[in-house]
């Protein structure tokens, strides 16, 4: 077996976008004539910022910086050479995506983990001509690239317990659409959220942690309902609002302010006003002391 180390570095995966439309349109040889000049024009900037080329997958690169700058910088020095899209007088964009963390390196050079794992995620939903970045990225960045980054979304991750941060970092100097900052503005429109159980309170705001509701001691405010299951649904802030989801066998009922009940099972849905929360019963009759009720204040 390989001996394995740990490492800290900078993945970035780079992918020629539209490749298949690309092998249909001009048929094998000349889509592949193509995208063998883009892989090598990739290949050129990782080695001139000092990254090492890990291997070619089809139409794509996956290479390994020490440094997170030299990483962005070969990612915008490769988006600079496609800029006017031209390749054998045919138009063609490039993807990539960067994350910064700990990878398992072996002798051979290769690396695995969570951080190339996460790398190709954040490839996977960049645009042609976009270079999508983690906040771990963006953190080790100098302030003349990180200036440059600009908040896109929020992204929940299998195995990861919050959404992660989604930025771009923007290369291009003219005709890109000025977009405001979003945490800037969430935190303007921030919320509060309290919840009562039982005689216990909890509040949070649209920046803080998840809730975890259910029957587990480990649960941010523990239901004792018999229905329960262990973690039965979460709480967590996106975009300004608060999103109730269910992680349930038995499903979640949520009664509004008007007396409307929602059940979710596997689903989610956004909490407005104020309200009742019942895991795994259905809501009727008098008051059951393990309904979780629910108000946010602006």
């Amino acid at each position: 077996m390989d001996t394995q180390t740990v490492r800290t570095c900078t993945v970035m995966f780079a992918d020629v976008a539209g490749s298949t439309r690309l092998y249909e349109q001009l048929g094998d040889i000349l889509a592949n004539s193509i995208i063998s000049e883009v892989l090598e024009l990739m290949l050129d900037s990782t080695k001139a910022y000092s990254g090492t080329v890990i291997k070619t997958i089809g139409d794509e690169v996956m290479c390994r910086f020490d440094n997170a700058n030299d990483a962005a910088n070969a990612a915008v020095h490769i988006q600079e050479k496609l800029q006017f899209g031209s390749i054998q007088g045919t138009y063609v964009s490039v993807k990539i995506g960067l994350h910064t963390g700990e990878a398992i390196q072996h002798l051979d050079g290769d690396i695995f983990g969570d951080t190339v794992n996460l790398a190709a995620r954040l490839v996977g939903i960049a645009k042609g001509r976009q270079i999508i970045l983690s906040k771990n990225t963006l953190n080790s960045l100098n302030p003349e690239l990180s200036i440059k980054v600009r908040h896109l979304d929020w992204l929940q991750v299998k195995g990861k317990s919050e959404p992660i941060s989604i930025n771009e970092l923007v290369w291009e100097t003219a005709g890109v659409t000025q977009m405001v900052s979003f945490d800037a503005l969430y935190d303007e429109l921030k919320q509060e959220l309290v919840l009562q159980c039982n005689g216990v309170n909890y509040s949070t705001d649209t920046n803080g942690k998840s809730v975890q509701l259910g029957r587990s001691e480990e649960c941010d405010l523990v239901v004792g309902e018999e229905l329960a299951s262990r973690f039965h649904a979460k709480i967590r802030g996106n975009r300004g609002h608060f999103v109730l989801m269910d992680q349930s066998t038995n499903g979640t009922y949520v009664q509004s302010e008007d007396g409307n009940i929602n059940y979710l099972r596997r689903d989610e849905v956004v909490l407005e006003g104020k309200g009742k929360i019942s895991l795994g019963s259905q809501i009727s009759g008098d008051n059951n002391p393990w309904w979780v009720s629910y108000q946010i204040k602006s």
